[in-house]
């Protein structure tokens, strides 16, 4: 069945005539090396006109993902953990850098990440830091910038701009995979009612849009219907009032 964008579209129509605007952003998440998967990703990417701020596993990271990355610009490589590895206990949900560690275990590893992947991608790496599973110890957000980071990006409408000093928090706002039942695509009605509501947030001002809103994808998982839903609706948000964003460490 086709997908009803009626109610996104008319949603979209009250932004414009309120003279709003969108700044939306792409993060893609779990990239360690060049696939065919990264190749159609990239090709989307290009076509929407709409960079990905690509989050490189570190520990994984090869010298084929930089040479992809550097010959195109559209990918935006930034800093996702260490080695995605989970260190919650059995029962709790997965994360990376919880509070499970020592606060100086977690700011080692988050070092790690940055410089093994400021040596892999050289000055086209942005000092983002993107926790795996988007779970991120409170107490690790006020060390961040001293680890050499500029902003923080996880899930849901960020509280505050600014979680610490010299720290950008941008997040993410719609994740079309449907983790728990599958790892297919959800129900494109429902993603569709989520994003009209965030949206109609935005306009009201119960929520801030001065955050980009963020598309969150993980392009190793993807079956035709996520890479179908996750184009129509990029497409529909540009053609709207959707302005393409890409983080600058300037803006910290």
């Amino acid at each position: 069945m086709t997908p009803d964008w009626s109610s996104l579209e008319q949603e979209l129509e009250q932004w414009q005539d309120a003279g709003l605007t969108l700044p939306l952003w792409w993060r893609d998440d779990d990239a360690m090396s060049q696939s065919a998967e990264l190749d159609r990703l990239t090709e989307l990417s290009a076509e929407l006109d709409l960079p990905v701020h690509l989050a490189v596993i570190p520990q994984g990271a090869t010298p084929d993902l930089a040479r992809f990355v550097a010959s195109h610009p559209h990918l935006i490589p930034v800093v996702h953990g260490w080695a995605h590895q989970n260190h919650a206990p059995a029962g709790e949900k997965k994360a990376e850098f919880g509070t499970h560690r020592p606060l100086e275990e977690l700011l080692d590893d988050a070092e790690h990440g940055l410089s093994a992947l400021q040596e892999l991608f050289g000055n086209s790496l942005r000092p983002m830091f993107v926790p795996p599973w988007n779970r991120i110890s409170p107490e690790m957000l006020t060390w961040l910038a001293g680890a050499g980071y500029t902003a923080v990006s996880t899930f849901a409408p960020r509280t505050s701009a600014k979680p610490a000093s010299g720290l950008l928090r941008v997040n993410t706002h719609l994740d079309p995979i449907d983790w728990k039942g599958g790892r297919g695509l959800l129900t494109p009605q429902k993603l569709i009612a989520q994003v009209t509501r965030q949206l109609r947030d935005r306009r009201l001002g119960e929520t801030d849009n001065t955050e980009p809103f963020g598309l969150l994808t993980h392009h190793l998982v993807h079956d035709e219907a996520i890479w179908s839903f996750t184009a129509a609706l990029a497409k529909h948000l540009l053609d709207g009032p959707g302005e393409a964003w890409i983080y600058d460490e300037r803006m910290s």
